[in-house]
C-alpha cells in the first residue's frame, strides 16, 4: 500500500467562502480528513491560501510566519464596526478633497515595525472566546496593540466616488498584521474614517498567485507540491551524508556540522528526500520537527 500523498496545494480562495469551508471542500477533494491551512483569509477576501494535507500539515505551523503580499481598496470617508465592507457603517464623512499627496504622507506612518490594534472582529481569543463572537454577542471589546512588520506600502491609485474616495494600495507584511487595521487608522488619520472594499492575497512566503489553482480546477486535477520542493523553497537547506542523514531519522542532535543559517533549516537526505526540520543550538544542531 503506497503512501497517502502529502504535500501543499496553493489555493485561490474566491470571495464568500470562509477558510473553513475551503478546508472542506479540499478534504472531499484529497479524499482525507488531514487538512490545514498556514493562515486564514476572511470571508470577503480573494487570492492565495495555503493547505497542507497528510504528513505537510505538520509543517504548516513552521509557515506562518513567512511574509505576505496583498493588494487592497481603502475607501475614505466610511467607517464600519467590522473595518471592511460587511459591516454596517458607522460613520460618513465627506472625502472628496483627500487627494494623492494627503495619502502618501500618512502611509510612512504605517511602514516599518509598527503597533497595530486589530479589528475588533478578528480571530483574536479574550479570555477563551474569539473576540469577533464576543462583538456579535453585543460586548464591547478592546484589544491590545500588537507588533506587527509592513516592509513595503505603496501607493496604486485613487479615485473619487461622489463623497468617498477608493484608494489602491499594495502592501507586503508580516503574519498577523489586519489590513482592515490599516485602512480603519488611516481613515482616522485622515479625519474621515476608511474600511477595507477589497483585499486579494497575491503571494505567502514563496507561494504566488502563479502557482495558485481555483477550486474548480482542483476538482478536475490536484496539484499538490511536494514536501521536498516545499522544504527547498521555504527554508534554508542543507544536504546531509548518509550517516547523518540516519541520525536524522531518529531524531538524534547532530555534533560538528554548521546549518549556515539561523532558525528552521531543512535538511535532505543525499537521495534528496526531506527528512526534518533542524536548528543550530552552539555547535549543535538539535531536532525542531522530523517528517520521516
Amino acid at each position: 500500500m503506497t503512501d497517502p500523498v502529502s504535500g501543499l496545494v496553493v489555493v485561490d480562495k474566491p470571495a464568500g467562502w470562509t477558510s473553513h469551508d475551503v478546508v472542506g471542500r479540499m478534504r472531499r477533494i484529497a479524499g482525507t480528513k488531514k487538512v490545514g491551512h498556514s493562515g486564514t483569509l476572511d470571508p470577503m477576501a480573494t487570492g492565495i491560501l495555503v493547505l497542507g494535507i497528510n504528513r505537510a500539515t505538520r509543517l504548516l505551523g513552521h509557515l506562518t510566519l513567512a511574509d505576505k503580499e496583498y493588494v487592497a481598496t481603502i475607501r475614505l470617508g466610511q467607517a464600519t464596526v467590522t473595518d471592511d465592507a460587511e459591516g454596517e457603517i458607522t460613520s460618513s464623512t465627506p472625502a472628496s478633497h483627500i487627494d494623492e499627496a494627503a495619502v502618501r504622507a500618512v502611509l510612512p506612518a504605517y511602514t516599518g515595525d509598527i503597533q497595530q490594534v486589530p479589528s475588533s472582529v478578528s480571530a483574536i481569543k479574550v479570555d477563551g472566546v474569539r473576540s469577533y463572537a464576543r462583538v456579535r454577542a453585543g460586548d464591547e471589546v478592546e484589544l491590545k496593540a500588537r507588533p506587527v512588520t509592513v516592509s513595503e506600502f505603496e501607493f496604486d491609485g485613487l479615485r473619487v466616488e461622489g463623497d468617498v474616495v477608493d484608494v489602491d494600495v499594495r502592501v507586503v507584511c508580516t503574519s498577523g498584521t489586519y489590513i482592515r487595521a490599516l485602512a480603519r487608522d488611516i481613515g482616522t488619520d485622515l479625519g474621515v474614517g476608511g474600511h477595507l472594499t477589497m483585499l486579494r492575497r497575491t503571494r505567502v512566503g514563496a507561494f504566488a498567485l502563479d502557482q495558485a489553482h481555483t477550486l474548480e480546477e482542483l476538482e478536475q486535477e490536484l496539484v499538490v507540491v511536494g514536501l521536498d520542493d516545499v522544504a527547498r523553497a521555504s527554508f534554508p537547506s542543507y544536504d546531509l551524508a548518509e550517516r547523518e542523514a540516519s541520525d536524522v531519522r531518529f531524531g538524534r542532535p547532530l555534533t560538528g556540522i554548521d546549518l549556515g543559517a539561523p532558525g528552521a533549516v531543512a535538511v535532505f537526505a543525499p537521495s534528496g528526500e526531506f527528512l526534518a526540520l533542524y536548528e543550530q543550538r552552539g555547535g549543535v544542531a538539535k531536532p525542531v520537527a522530523v517528517f520521516v
